[in-house]
């Protein structure tokens, strides 16, 4: 049985996949949310949101993700970062799973990656789980019926979450599997009901290939000006940091919360919808995202919730810590329609430093900034892993090395040489600690944090005066409208310099030793600027 809208000349069928007892293509939501309940795949909550479990796969797999290995993509994969598997594995790896998929029932969305036309990857998603198919709808871009007339996928993206890969006759780690072959153009994801892998599989596709294209893919949120779509601003920032938080200013518009390009004109979001974690979630700290875990298909991933009343418990973390709703943009009143703006006049590179080092805001030279970029530091704090009695850095380059497949640099050149054409301004943010480190100072105030973004993103930040870092050589603002002038100087926040002085000397040391990689591979200017 096939229903659904879908280009005749692109049917599974036609793509080599058969024996299938039924296919639903291309479903809207209120469809996809009736045959989830059918299948018992969750539950309705409060408002029409659609309440599941994914089982003891509560988040991303990293380790259990591989890059084919084929001479197409030889020389350009960051192998270090990428674990490889062979063509003859993937291969029977791929039988497998068609073998598998004989006399199922699955479900096709016909999607695109990326806001701008001229850039974006059509991408077929096929899903053994009807709700995986409303998440994917939700995640990436909706084509209009006239253009899933004449849809035809670039990349296709298999998830049989009830497929257990054999690691000795498919030549990968456990059961739990997501392969990439870039010459077949084919994704294969087993052993895991987590929705995010299929997000950050066309996340990881399409950060090979823009850069191919000149592109700059990021990790990022984005927004731009009210009325003003040239008056951008990118936040690159891990988890913990505020990127969410602080792009989400009801003052502008809401371009995008995780995934963006920059092309020669401008900047664009990858997806349709956006992915928030809701752990300690609270409708007076963040309304809008709060009010979506209310609303008509909004998928609520991993959360515990009453029985009868369906109540969710935003505090409860027994089944996980990252528990996620996904949602389409529109359900953000000041979300942008076009999810396009102009190049960034301003980017935002957010760190939480628990080693209360350093300061609340700083400008960065382009050199510096693809120094901040490629270390993506940011700390762990004690008590949020066994094991964490003090801060601990954590450096993940691009602040996303999870999902980068081609080597750190070639993101890194990309980004210097868009920043010194586009003349944006460059600012490092930490949101993390003042006064002394984790467990001694405390949080930088939020109030503060806004302050001084709103006058960096108005321009007025720029025309002050500033004064160099001696630990790490960049500008930091003397003083700032509505900012204690004390909390722009972290030294001066400590009780004892001296134990502050040591602190910064540990760190600037952890900076150079996680740098040194970088080192061989970038220009004499970045060497410069960098702490080695």
């Amino acid at each position: 049985m096939t229903t659904g809208h879908v280009n005749p000349d692109q049917t599974l069928e036609a793509q080599g996949i058969s024996g299938l007892a039924s296919v639903y293509y291309n479903l809207p939501e209120h469809a996809l949310i009736e045959a989830a309940l059918k299948n018992d795949e969750g539950v309705l909550g409060q408002g029409g949101a659609f309440l599941v479990t994914t089982g003891k796969h509560t988040g991303r797999s990293p380790k259990d993700k591989f890059v084919v290995r084929t001479p197409q993509v030889e020389d350009t994969i960051w192998w270090e970062n990428n674990a490889p598997m062979n063509s003859s594995s993937f291969d029977v790896l791929h039988a497998d799973m068609l073998k598998h998929m004989e006399g199922g029932r699955y479900y096709v969305q016909d999607l695109y990656g990326g806001a701008d036309a001229e850039h974006r990857l059509d991408v077929r998603v096929v899903t053994e789980l009807a709700w995986h198919g409303l998440f994917i709808r939700h995640l990436l871009r909706r084509p209009s019926m006239a253009e899933l007339d004449v849809f035809a996928p670039e990349f296709t993206i298999l998830n049989c979450p009830t497929f257990k890969a054999d690691p000795e006759r498919h030549g990968c780690r456990s059961e739990t599997v997501i392969a990439l072959n870039f010459e077949k153009k084919l994704i294969l994801i087993g052993g895991t009901a987590y929705a995010g892998e299929n997000k950050k599989s066309v996340f990881t596709l399409l950060n090979y290939i823009l850069p191919g294209k000149d592109v700059m893919a990021m990790h990022c949120s984005a927004n731009h000006a009210v009325d003003n779509p040239s008056d951008a601003a990118v936040f690159f920032g891990l988890s913990g940091t505020g990127k969410t938080t602080l792009s989400a200013d009801p003052s502008r518009i809401l371009i995008g919360d995780d995934e963006h390009g920059w092309s020669d004109r401008g900047i664009f979001n990858f997806e349709g919808g956006c992915y928030a974690k809701t752990i300690n979630l609270r409708e007076e700290a963040e309304p809008e995202i709060f009010a979506t875990t209310k609303k008509f298909g909004t998928v609520i991933e991993n959360m515990v919730y009453d029985e009868h009343t369906k109540e969710l418990d935003f505090d409860d973390d027994s089944l996980t810590a990252n528990m996620r709703c996904a949602y389409p943009l529109e359900y953000i009143s000041n979300a942008s329609a076009t999810a396009l703006g102009g190049h960034p006049k301003n980017i935002i590179m957010l760190t939480c430093d628990a080693f209360g080092v350093l300061p609340p805001i700083a400008r960065l030279t382009p050199a510096q900034a693809m120094y901040h970029f490629l270390s993506g530091f940011t700390s762990k704090v004690a008590g949020t892993e066994r094991g964490v009695t003090e801060p601990e850095p954590t450096f993940s380059t691009c602040f996303g090395a999870p999902f980068m497949p081609r080597r750190p640099e070639v993101y890194g050149k990309l980004l210097q040489e868009k920043i010194a054409k586009h003349g944006a301004s460059c600012w490092l943010v930490n949101t993390g600690w003042t006064g002394g480190a984790y467990g001694t100072g405390s949080r930088m105030p939020i109030r503060a944090t806004r302050a001084l973004l709103s006058s960096a993103l108005d321009g007025s930040l720029e025309k002050g005066e500033f004064r160099k870092d001696s630990n790490f050589g960049f500008d930091v603002p003397l003083s700032c409208s509505g900012v204690a002038e004390v909390l722009l100087d972290p030294r001066r926040t400590w009780e004892d310099k001296e134990a502050y002085d040591a602190q910064a000397a540990k760190l600037v040391q952890m900076f150079s030793d996680n740098f040194a990689q970088y080192v061989p591979f970038i220009d004499d200017e970045v060497k410069a600027a960098a702490i080695c």
